[in-house]
């Protein structure tokens, strides 16, 4: 059976601490000042009712009406529905009796305002609980002889239903931020999961359509040049272990192991030139012209540029099989530029290789770069590929 660690960890944190910290301040620090002599008469009043006798017990009761009021503060987040029930309780009891006058019912309020907050389910049915018993206590109120009117009963009702909506509006807005960062967490996902599948990609065809190729070639001079052969397959061998190479590191990316040795290698513009050799050994002819001095560039460059280069020289072997192909590589100040041309007539160069998914991928690869992407048939015959990177710094 598989165990979800995080979960797990969850669980144990609840156990080692069921109750928040920060709860427990909260509840410690209100029931001080409900001691305090300097502070200890103010909180939210109501009734208004003259001390009730209730005999010896008057100072017990008291204190328990006091704690009731102030403790359950601690469980307000995690049992927000008991904090409630158990304080506006106590805070009803204490109008009753006009005792004790005590900051502790200050606790009342913020018990509301944690449910409003922290409450998930039952919402509607704690409130109306609450409302029917605030009837009933203001109807108490008045028989007893409270001095207070229907406007008086109406505004603090009125005062703790903001209360609660503001502890609502806390939670709505804790919920959504929630969402949002489930939102972002999964767009990003998504652009990782789209940028490792045009890498697959990128990597897949370049290398499976050179040993295709080569293959192709080699089994055509099998009779009629034997000795060309076993270069043939050297070149097919040695493709097919840069493909294993770059799929290997891909896939390092894609577990995000974190635990390996050796860090994967992001192909870059230092590598083309390798490109343009394998692009050769695969039987196409290719051209490799660089204008401007090479600065270094961000990982995000580096590896568009390599990729356009990669896709181009790719269709150029799957369309233009032993055309010749010219690759132009311009290093701007401002631009790194390519450029790759293969030359043909109308008639035999397809136009296949624009709406592929690996220029369509690529446009959206450089697009993100501030870049452009051109790629379509030449007026004259044969096919181009253009793209003009923004430079960016290695730092």
């Amino acid at each position: 059976m598989l165990v979800d660690t995080a979960s797990l960890r969850a669980m144990v944190r609840r156990r080692d601490h069921p109750i928040p910290r920060q709860d427990i301040a909260l509840a410690v620090g209100v029931a001080v000042l409900a001691f305090v002599p300097t502070v200890s008469h103010i909180g939210p009043e109501i009734g208004d009712l003259p001390r009730l006798q209730v005999g010896t017990s008057g100072g017990a009761i008291g204190l328990v009406v006091t704690l009731a009021l102030c403790l359950p503060l601690a469980v307000r987040s995690r049992w927000p529905a008991a904090c409630v029930l158990i304080t506006s309780g106590a805070f009803a009891v204490s109008q009753v009796l006009g005792y004790p006058d005590t900051f502790g019912k200050v606790g009342f309020l913020l018990a509301l305002y944690a449910a409003g907050a922290h409450l998930v389910r039952f919402r509607l049915g704690l409130g109306a609980v609450l409302t029917t018993s605030y009837v009933v206590l203001v109807v108490v109120l008045h028989e007893l002889g409270s001095p207070q009117g229907f406007l008086d009963y109406l505004a603090f009702y009125l005062l703790t239903a903001v209360i609660w909506l503001a502890g609502s509006g806390v939670r709505r807005w804790r919920a959504e931020g929630a969402e949002r960062e489930r939102l972002a967490a999964a767009v990003a996902a998504s652009a990782e999961r789209a940028r490792i599948a045009r890498d697959l990609h990128d990597v897949v065809t370049h290398h499976v359509t050179a040993m295709v190729v080569q293959a192709d070639a080699a089994q055509f001079v099998l009779d009629t040049a034997p000795a060309r052969v076993e270069g043939g397959l050297t070149a097919i061998s040695e493709t097919g272990r840069r493909a294993l190479t770059e799929l290997r590191a891909l896939l390092d990316v894609l577990e995000a192991t974190g635990d390996s040795t050796t860090p994967a290698k992001t192909p870059t513009m230092g590598s083309v030139g390798d490109l343009v050799e394998h692009a050769r050994m695969s039987g196409q002819p290719v051209e490799l012209t660089e204008q401007g001095v090479g600065r270094p560039q961000s990982v995000d460059v580096e590896l568009a540029a390599y990729r356009v280069i990669q896709e181009a020289l790719t269709n150029a072997i799957k369309y233009a099989t032993g055309r010749p192909t010219t690759v132009l590589v311009r290093h701007g100040e401002e631009h790194v530029e390519i450029e790759v041309t293969t030359t043909g007539t109308a008639a035999d160069t397809p136009v296949a290789p624009s709406g592929g998914r690996g220029l369509t991928g690529l446009r959206e690869r450089v697009r993100m770069l501030d870049g452009d992407l051109v790629a379509g048939p030449r007026s004259d015959g044969g096919f181009r590929v253009h793209a003009l990177i923004p430079s960016g710094s290695a730092g």
